[in-house]
Parts: C-alpha cells; structure tokens; sequence
C-alpha cells in the first residue's frame, strides 16, 4: 500500500492521470457509445388531409360537378432507404400540402441511434454500400433539423425558401461524423 501512495505521489503520475481522464470524457462525450444502446421511437401523425369547402345553400351548383384541388397531402416524389454506415430502413416521401408547403416524411425507419443525427434533402445521387457513405455534404443540401426518433414516423418540413425540386435524395446523416446512416432517392411520381 505504502509502494502506491509513493507512485501516485509524484507529479507526473498525477498528470498522466488527468490528461487520461481528460481524453476518456472528450472521448465519450465526442463518440457517445451508449447511444447504440438506445431507442427512441417517435410516431407522428401523416400531414392532415383538409376537407375541401362545401357550397353554401345560397350558391347554386347548377349541377356543375366541382373541380377542386386535392384535399390533402399530394406524393411528389418517394423513395424506399438503402444502409450505409449502419443498417437502415424504411420509405421517404416529399409531399405538397393543400397550403403549398413541402414535408419530407419518413415511414416505419428502423436505424442505429447516433450522435447529432440529422434528416438532409440533397442534390447527390443514392450509392450503395460504402460509397455512398460520404456523397451528401459534397453538393447542394438542406438540413431539415435533427432527428426525432431512430424508429417510427416522422414529419420534417421543408423551408419554405427551398425548392424541393432541386433535391433528388434525403439522408440521414451524422454530422459529428460526416457519414451517412441511410439514404433514399426521390423518385418522382
């Protein structure tokens, strides 16, 4: 015991302490491993449809059939999610709100948990396997906030200074590390 108290009592010993302790907190906090460990599943809701406005008994129809707009969500694009840096699936539509707002919806996602997750509409082409791991940060994308669940499903509206026309992917990146967990290329309807 006393051979101990001798070892820990000089100065370099208790540097090389803190500096281990140092870089195993950076460490953990930077790779956050229980994570992994963790699910979140979050079910949200599709966009609600709105019911179109019905004539009022004062407006005659005249037996003219109405030629409204559609009284919901519109498809514009999809696509089913392929893995990359871990395994991933699920579907991702883009859809037109009756009020011409853009939602990136994601179905029935099944992913690892990681840190700083985050949903991108983007500009690259979906690859498989490996590489596609690191193509979305390379052109055109728009983060449309971080990840709610690693499961479920979920909304994510686009901005409404954003052309989602531009856009013929979505993934779900981890920004701490620069990798894509999965991603799914819009196929237009």
């Amino acid at each position: 015991m006393g051979s101990l108290r001798n070892v820990l009592a000089r100065p370099w010993v208790i540097g090389a302490l803190v500096v281990v302790v140092a870089v195993g907190g950076f460490g953990a906090y930077w790779f956050q491993p229980w994570k992994l460990w963790q699910e979140e599943t979050v079910n949200e809701a599709p966009p609600e449809a709105v019911a179109p406005p019905r004539p009022s008994a004062a407006e005659p129809t005249g037996g003219i059939p109405s030629t409204s707009a559609p009284s919901g969500p519109v498809t514009l694009a999809g696509g089913g999610l392929v893995s990359h840096e871990h395994a991933t699936s699920g579907t991702v539509k883009l859809l037109r709100l009756t009020d011409g707002s853009h939602v990136v919806r994601v179905e029935n996602l099944d992913t690892s948990n990681g840190p700083d997750l985050r949903v991108w509409l983007t500009d690259a082409p979906v690859k498989r396997g490996t590489a596609g791991w690191h193509v979305f940060d390379d052109g055109e994308y728009v983060s449309l906030g971080k990840l709610k669940g690693n499961k479920g499903s979920q909304n994510y509206r686009v901005p409404a200074d954003v052309d989602p026309s531009r856009y013929t992917s979505v993934t779900i990146w981890c920004d701490r590390f620069d990798v894509s967990f999965g991603a799914a290329e819009l196929v237009r309807a």
